[in-house]
C-alpha cells in the first residue's frame, strides 16, 4: 500500500495540477505533506512496534492509511487533499517499519539477506503496478480512483496479518519518545515549509525566515533531546557503528536523487513529451521490474561478497542512469532516449537496495531492529522530501531563467510578459495568455517545454553527483563484513 501510493500519486500529479489549477508549490505540498509525517513519525512507528507489538502497530497503520485514502478520494479542494495526504503519511509511518521489523525478527542473520531481497522484490511488484494502473485510472476514470485502489489491498493485508503473522515485541519494555517526535516533526515541518514556500514568497518573507530558523533550531535540539531521554526513538549509540552511519548517509544521498527524479520525470513525460498518463506510468516499468527480478539475487550478494562491492557499484550505475536522463530533448523516441537511462537506473538500484537494507538490519541487535528500520526508512523518506523541496527551488529557478532568456527574443508586450512571468511557478503547465496569436502561442509553449528540459537536465546531473557521493560513502564507511 505505501509503496504503490508513492508511485501512483506521482503519475497523477499532472492531472491533480490541472484539476485544482495548482502551481508547482501546490503540487509539492501534495507530495511533501505525505512525506513530512511519514519521515518524522516513522521513527515513532518503529519504536511503537518494539513497545506495543509489531503486528498491532502494523495493522493500526494499515487501517489509518486506508481511511485516509478515502479522504483523499473524496477531497473537494486542495486543502482537504493535503490534509488527507498528511494522515496517509501517519498511517504509512506505522506500517512501513513494522513490515521490515516483523521480517527481520522472523529470520536469522544468515538467511535475512535473501528474505529482505524477497521483500524488496514484492514491494517492487506493487511499485511497478502503481504507475501503470494509476495512469490508466487517471486517463480513463479519475485521479480519485488512484486512492481508492488502497481499500481492497487493506482488506487483504488485514486478513493475512491476523491469520499468518505472529506478534513480537522488544524483550525490554521501554517508553515512547513523544518529545523527540514532536521536536523532529516541528523541525522537518519548519524546514520544508521554508524551502517550499520560498518559491511563492521569497526568502525574505517573515514566515519563510521564521519557519526556516525554527526548523533548523528544532533539528539541532532533536539531537540533544535524544541524548537525554531514557528511551530515545533514535538511539545515538547506534551511530557508533560505522556501517550503520554509512548506510544511512548513503540512503540520504541516493534516495534524495530518487525522490526528485520520481517527482519531475512524470511531469516531463506527460506535460512536455506529450505522453498519456498510462504511457507515462509504463515508462518506469523496466526500472521496477529490474528491482523485482534482481532483488533476491542482490540480497544474496552480502553473504558471498560482503556489502561494500554492491554498495559501490550500484550507486555508480545509478549515476550513469541519471546522466543518461540529462541527454534527451523534446519529441524523442522513448526506446532510444529514455529506455537506456531507465535500465541503467533500475540496474543500479536493484544492486543497491537489498544489500543496503541488509547492512542496516545486521548492524544492530535483534532488540533494536524496529528502531533501526524506522531510522533508515525515515532517512529515505526525509531525503526524498527535502530533495523535492530543495531541488524543486533549483528546478524553478533554472526554468525561470531559461524561459526569460527565450522570451527576450520575442516581441511581447510588457503586460503579456508580466502575465507569463507571474505564472512561471506552474512550470510546464504554464499556459500562454489568451491575448496572443496562435503563432506566438505555439512559440511560447515551445519555449516553456525547452525551459523545463533545461531545468530537468540540471537536476539530473545533480542527482548523478549525489549517487557518486553515495558510492564514495560506501567505500569509506561500510565494513567489509557485517
Amino acid at each position: 500500500m505505501a509503496f504503490i501510493d508513492s508511485t501512483v500519486v506521482n503519475v497523477a500529479l499532472p492531472a491533480l495540477q490541472t484539476s485544482f489549477h495548482a502551481t508547482v508549490v501546490d503540487v509539492q505540498w501534495m507530495v511533501e505533506s505525505y512525506g513530512l509525517f511519514l519521515g518524522a513519525l516513522i521513527l515513532v512507528g518503529g519504536s511503537l512496534g518494539d513497545v506495543f507489538g509489531r503486528r498491532l502497530i502494523f495493522l493500526l497503520g494499515v487501517g489509518v492509511f486506508a481511511a485516509a485514502s478515502v479522504g483523499c478520494a473524496v477531497a473537494a479542494n486542495l486543502g482537504l487533499l493535503i490534509t488527507a495526504r498528511s494522515i496517509q503519511g501517519v498511517g504509512a509511518a506505522l506500517l512501513v517499519p513494522g513490515s521490515l521489523a516483523i521480517l527481520s525478527t522472523s529470520f536469522d542473520k544468515n538467511s535475512r539477506g535473501p528474505a529482505i531481497g524477497t521483500w524488496s522484490g514484492f514491494t517492487a511488484i506493487t511499485t511497478a503496478l502503481g504507475p501503470v494502473l494509476g495512469g490508466w485510472l487517471v486517463e480513463h476514470a479519475s485521479w480519485r480512483w488512484v486512492f481508492l485502489i488502497n481499500l481492497p489491498l487493506a482488506a487483504v493485508v488485514i486478513i493475512i496479518s491476523l491469520w499468518q503473522i505472529p506478534e513480537s515485541r522488544a524483550a525490554a519494555r521501554s517508553h515512547v519518545d513523544w518529545l523527540g517526535a514532536l521536536v523532529v516533526t516541528l523541525g522537518l515541518g519548519g524546514l520544508v515549509y521554508g524551502f517550499v514556500e520560498s518559491g511563492n514568497m521569497g526568502w525574505r518573507h517573515p514566515l519563510v525566515l521564521a519557519s526556516s530558523v525554527l526548523g533548523c533550531g528544532c533539528l539541532i535540539g532533536f539531537v540533544f533531546v535524544e541524548a537525554r531521554v531514557t528511551s530515545p526513538m533514535v538511539p545515538l549509540t547506534l551511530f557508533a557503528s560505522s556501517s550503520f552511519s554509512g548506510s544511512n548517509l548513503l540512503t540520504l544521498l541516493l534516495y534524495a536523487a530518487m525522490g526528485i527524479f520520481f517527482f519531475l520525470f512524470p511531469l516531463d513525460l506527460i506535460q512536455v513529451q506529450g505522453y498519456s498518463a498510462t504511457a507515462g506510468g509504463a515508462a518506469v516499468l523496466p526500472l521496477i521490474l529490474l528491482l523485482f527480478l534482481l532483488s533476491r539475487w542482490s540480497g544474496g550478494l552480502v553473504p558471498r561478497w560482503g556489502p561494500r562491492p554492491p554498495l559501490i557499484i550500484g550507486p555508480l550505475i545509478a549515476a550513469l542512469g541519471f546522466v543518461l536522463f540529462a541527454v534527451p530533448a523534446i519529441d524523442v523516441s522513448y526506446w532510444k532516449a529514455f529506455f537506456p537511462a531507465v535500465l541503467s537506473l533500475g540496474l543500479g538500484m536493484a544492486i543497491t537496495v537489498a544489500p543496503l537494507t541488509t547492512v542496516v538490519m545486521n548492524s544492530v541487535g535483534a532488540e533494536r531492529v524496529g528502531a533501526a528500520s524506522g531510522i533508515n526508512n525515515a532517512v529515505a523518506r526525509v531525503a526524498g522530501m527535502l530533495a523535492v523541496a530543495v531541488l524543486g527551488i533549483v528546478m524553478v529557478n533554472a526554468f525561470s531563467a531559461r524561459l526569460n532568456e527565450k522570451l527576450s527574443s520575442f516581441a511581447l508586450s510588457p503586460s503579456v510578459l508580466r502575465d507569463i512571468q507571474a505564472n512561471e511557478i506552474r512550470l510546464a503547465d504554464l499556459q500562454p495568455p489568451v491575448s496572443v496569436g496562435d503563432t506566438t502561442r505555439a512559440a511560447i509553449k515551445g519555449s516553456v517545454g525547452e525551459a523545463f528540459v533545461f531545468g530537468f537536465r540540471l537536476v539530473m546531473l545533480i542527482c548523478a553527483g549525489l549517487s557518486v557521493a553515495a558510492a564514495g560513502v560506501a567505500s569509506l564507511m561500510i565494513a567489509k563484513t557485517v
